[in-house]
């Protein structure tokens, strides 16, 4: 697969500009070969068999044939499971592919017009004819790339506002979906969807794939809950409120100027340095979800084997478990990997938007930097983490 397809292609004859300025978060699109001649990286069996996997989010939504209308099963599952299936009317989901199989995650490369932090993961669904997950709204951005087969695609115009939701069902689905709009996709072909734009896709083929490429949007209280929570971490448990130069107060019952002012204090020196929030902000964004590590390689390579490799023209990629971004300050960079903060000194500052931002990371975008003992440490460090490795298979 060519990950170096342009993004107008992408986006078919607009420019990423175009794109945001117009359909970002403003309304959708559908975009006829997205990725011209494009070949699913992966097959159906190979599908099913990370949903029997443990440790990978599965799920199986039966409009027909379960044991009540939209039954909804979660994996891991075993094979039987799948040959117990009807023919028809039933969806397997298995999130966050792009973790499992490199070649799904380089998918991810034809995406980088968005802050790569938006990027959340790569859901891969399979559904025989007429299988679908019913009328729905999602609370996020999301590209529907199809993969295989067809699926039919019913969608509205307009933001849902306030849904309304058939009772009693396994899963979420709009009670008054009206479409406004109804077209098939083949494969290659995409549809762009912006937060709570509702949609329903129902599959046309007897093997119908369609990688749902997602995007984070986190909620206002997550991100003031867990910025208080790190504020609170740093904290002096021990310190208390003290008023050593208390004057006498003419009114009792009021709340003093004094005091007031002490608190502002304490409190806005949770928020008023910018590094501060900067350091968690990157902390925060790229902490792995599911508490998951990166697995370190059997064997640790040595900075002598890697630039040999990457001469040699071999690729590095981002591991399973890789999330990587960085900030600017002044002449010094802060790089974030998997929630954890490294300042870069200002020789090396050059090294975030090198290392970041990508899937794979090709060997001429790394090797005129091999000759920074500093650069070929990080990146042997990071290798032998388990947040980049060698493309080698």
């Amino acid at each position: 697969m060519d990950t170096a397809t342009p993004t107008s292609t992408l986006l078919g004859d607009r420019s990423p500009a175009d794109f945001l300025d117009t359909y970002w978060q403003k309304q959708p699109l559908v975009v006829r070969d997205a990725l011209p001649d494009f070949q699913s990286p992966l097959s159906p069996n190979e599908l099913a068999g990370l949903a029997c996997e443990d440790g990978v989010e599965s799920r199986l939504i039966l409009k027909e044939g379960g044991a009540h209308p939209w039954e909804l099963r979660h994996g891991p599952f075993a094979q039987d499971d799948f040959l117990e299936l009807p023919e028809t009317h039933w969806t397997v989901l298995v999130q966050e592919v792009d973790r499992l199989i490199p070649e799904v995650g380089a998918l991810l490369d034809h995406f980088r017009f968005l802050p790569d932090w938006r990027l959340d993961d790569i859901m891969v669904s399979y559904a025989p004819t007429h299988g679908t997950v019913g009328a729905h709204i999602d609370n996020y951005d999301v590209f529907l790339l199809q993969g295989l087969g067809h699926r039919r695609w019913q969608i509205g115009t307009e933001p849902v506002e306030t849904e309304e939701i058939v009772p009693d069902l396994d899963v979420r689905i709009l009670a008054d979906f009206e479409p406004d709009e109804e077209f098939v996709l083949g494969p290659g072909d995409m549809l762009y969807l912006p937060p709570r734009v509702a949609h329903h896709g129902i599959a046309e083929d007897d093997e119908c794939m369609t990688y749902s490429v997602g995007f984070r949007a986190p909620r206002h209280q997550d991100l003031v809950g867990e910025f208080l929570q790190h504020a609170m971490e740093q904290v002096d448990p021990d310190a208390r409120y003290s008023d050593p130069d208390l004057s006498p107060v003419e009114h009792p019952g009021a709340i003093p100027k004094q005091t007031r002012t002490k608190v502002y204090a304490l409190l806005r020196g949770l928020v008023d340095d910018d590094a501060t929030i900067d350091r968690w902000l990157g902390q925060y964004l790229t902490r792995p979800d599911r508490n998951r590590q990166a697995v370190p390689p059997q064997t640790p390579v040595s900075a002598t084997a890697l630039v040999d490799a990457l001469k040699q023209g071999t690729d590095l990629r981002r591991g399973p478990v890789s999330n990587l971004a960085y900030v600017e300050h002044e002449d010094t960079a802060l790089l974030f990997v998997n929630g954890e903060a490294r300042r870069l000194d200002p020789d090396l500052a050059y090294a975030a938007p090198v290392i970041t931002g990508r899937e794979v990371l090709p060997a001429d975008r790394l090797t005129p930097h091999l000759d920074d003992d500093a650069f070929v440490d990080l990146l042997v460090s990071l290798v032998n983490e388990g947040v980049l490795e060698l493309a080698t298979a």
